[in-house]
């Protein structure tokens, strides 16, 4: 048996396995996704009117957009800059 011979061999033996195991199983349930909360801009300005003056605010909050090799955003959360400066 040739090499090729073997590795189709491997491939057709493991194609045949997942086959079965999909078979057997019942399709997995999505979890429930709780829908997504849109306020108005008022309401959005009384809740931050309702924040007291003495909170203090978060500067330092990183953008945290990653890119595909992993890396995250080292500007500032909702920078205006329309590229993100990963390291």
């Amino acid at each position: 048996m040739s090499k090729m011979d073997a590795l189709r061999a491997m491939r057709e033996a493991r194609y045949a396995e997942d086959q079965a195991r999909a078979a057997g199983k019942p399709a997995a349930k999505r979890a429930p996704v709780a829908p997504t909360v849109r306020t108005s801009p008022a309401a959005a300005k009384s809740a931050s009117a309702q924040m007291s003056p003495d909170a203090p605010v978060q500067t330092d909050e990183l953008c945290g957009h990653r890119n595909m090799g992993g890396k995250t955003c080292t500007r500032e959360k909702g920078h205006t800059a329309k590229n993100h400066r990963y390291s």
